[in-house]
């Protein structure tokens, strides 16, 4: 179960951060780098963070490489060494088949994690009852974090019937949609909004593509003659993994424009557009999303937060006009690009570098 200050951020809605992985040269472990990262993101005032993911790299889990268990631990020690008198979510990523994401629960519960984000990608032709009881056993262990991934990088399609059932889990607190796509999206908010749970999952968007706009978006549905309405409440993104501080920054924009009614929603609609355009530029649809890390680590070694763009995987790299686009949307969109912020930053991180 969730301690009741998490359950309360989580649910208000907050920005969390999809962890990179800091690597030397020689594609080691760059450690003060990677804690300095941790910190950038707590001094950001992100409400969390999410290692173990994508954005930190699934070769972690290689045996030869074996960092899982390392990034969990250096992040849960930063968070605890900061003594933040706030609430500070910590998410794991939870991958592999059953007997492989049990262990990896177990060592997220060891590190005391609040959730666990389960990537259901190592189920490729499987039933969809035999994910939803793989769900149910991970979420014994720890609370649930669901995560629906996009068909072009590896994820696959669900029914609505799936969610809706995946809904009814206990103990599944979260729900994170990267589908990239909005039939999809609604499939899973409406099976949410259906579920007698509804009340007990915060959704948070993925859809680095539609970011401010699903924030911005009520759901609403005819469920036994009453309007129900679901919201985005926040985000767990690997966009958010730059430019951290400006994120929460549009987070707590757009929190006003709802309290507002919606007075700048022209405004908001226009900046959804400015981010799209930058997250175009680091995630890298251009080429299928080829250089989605490496851009990531791009905006990040220019700031001074990481030595360079090195990946455990030796293809992955830039994508040809991608330096160049991102030199575009850092110049086109200066509001929100946070270089001042992380130039103070650094100058008080004297064991970064």
């Amino acid at each position: 179960m969730l301690e009741s200050n998490i359950k309360e951020l989580l649910f208000d809605g907050t920005v969390i951060p999809a962890h990179p992985l800091a690597l030397t040269s020689d594609l080691q472990l760059d450690e003060q780098r990677q804690r300095g990262l941790t910190r950038y993101y707590m001094a950001s005032g992100a409400g969390g963070v999410a290692v173990g993911v994508h954005t930190t790299q699934f070769e972690i889990r290689d045996p030869q490489i074996n960092l899982f268990e390392k990034v969990l631990a250096i992040a849960a020690d930063e968070i605890d060494r900061a003594a933040l008198k706030r609430p500070f979510i910590k998410v794991a990523g939870i991958c592999g088949l059953t007997d492989q994401a049990l262990a990896e629960a177990e060592i997220a519960r060891r590190y005391k994690y609040d959730l666990g984000l389960v990537s259901m990608a190592a189920f490729t032709t499987q039933p969809e009852s035999v994910i939803i009881a793989h769900v149910r056993r991970v979420a014994e262990v720890i609370p649930v974090f669901g995560f629906y991934l996009q068909a072009a990088i590896g994820g696959r399609v669900y029914s609505y019937n799936f969610w809706r059932e995946f809904s009814e889990i206990p103990n599944v607190s979260a729900i994170k949609v990267a589908a990239f796509n909005r039939y999809q999206t609604l499939d899973v908010v409406r099976a949410v909004a259906h579920s007698d749970r509804r009340d007990e999952i915060a959704l948070y968007t993925g859809n680095d593509d539609n970011i401010v706009a699903d924030l911005l978006t009520p759901f609403r549905f005819e469920i036994a003659g009453k309007t129900v309405e679901k919201r985005f409440v926040g985000g767990l993104l690997g966009h958010w993994a730059v430019w951290t501080q400006k994120a929460v920054e549009l987070l707590a924009a757009v929190k006003r424009t709802l309290a507002t009614g919606h007075n700048d929603a022209a405004s908001m609609l226009a900046t959804n557009i400015a981010v799209t355009d930058m997250n175009a530029a680091i995630f890298d649809p251009a080429h299928a999303f080829h250089g989605c890390i490496t851009g990531v680590h791009e905006v990040l070694r220019r700031q001074g937060l990481m030595e360079g763009i090195w990946t455990l995987n030796p293809k992955e790299t830039l994508s040809p006009g991608q330096y160049e686009e991102i030199t575009r949307v850092i110049a086109a969109y200066p509001s929100l690009v946070d270089d001042a912020f992380v130039a103070r930053f650094l100058e008080n991180e004297v064991n970064l570098i």
